[in-house]
């Protein structure tokens, strides 16, 4: 290969580690860089570096954020007796969309796998450990996890309601509106709603 084209081949490769990005698929993106206007290919990348740049887990929920803290922990119209626990901030996205959820957050950062050798000591378990334990967070009277519908996710609930159980918190779970194996982020708003609705109690507090 000459060197010329050597940055496109290097662009291609780069393009091809993005998850769900096949062969075919960053050749045509990249040569869409290639061709496109320099003003265009610079916002991208502009863009790209103000993600790693800027953004940065919430010190509070992990949510993404530019800020001191995210914009849901900052609000002061949120019911903080409701604390949903998600894999990802995709996740929190995609239920504040449905616009059925006042509560605050807690992003694990992650799920547990196996097979993949992600354990739940990688996950901001700790974290909610010690963020319940907090003065401010007293008033919380019930948890709902919001894990995936699959056996990482069943997995990852279970480990998160281990964590609460010594707390006596109300621990509960999605309903299974969500087909089995799906994904929060890809559902659509009315399944949410119906999930977050139909939530079901998992653990009962210490004692019972």
């Amino acid at each position: 290969m000459s060197s010329s084209v050597e940055p496109l081949a290097r662009l291609v490769e780069e393009l091809e580690r993005l998850p769900g990005v096949g062969r075919r698929t960053a050749e045509r993106l990249a040569h869409h860089i290639l061709n496109a206007d320099p003003a265009e290919a610079a916002r991208l990348a502009d863009a790209i570096r103000d993600v790693k740049q800027r953004l940065r887990p919430c010190p509070q929920c992990f949510n993404t954020t530019d800020r001191e803290i995210c914009a849901v922990c900052a609000a002061t119209d949120r019911d903080r007796t409701l604390l949903c626990v998600v894999e990802q901030t995709r996740d929190l996205l995609a239920i504040e969309a449905a616009g059925v959820y006042r509560g605050l957050y807690h992003v694990l950062g992650g799920r547990v796998s196996p097979h993949e050798g992600l354990g739940p000591e990688r996950l901001t378990l700790a974290a909610l450990e010690r963020r319940l334990a907090r003065e401010d967070m007293r008033g919380v009277r019930e948890v709902i996890v919001a894990t995936n519908p699959d056996a990482e996710g069943d997995t990852t609930a279970l480990e998160v309601e281990e964590t609460l159980r010594p707390t006596g918190l109300a621990v509960t779970r999605i309903a299974r509106g969500l087909p089995t194996g799906g994904s929060i982020e890809f559902a659509n708003v009315q399944i949410l709603r119906d999930a977050l609705r139909g939530r079901q109690r998992t653990a009962p507090p210490t004692g019972d």
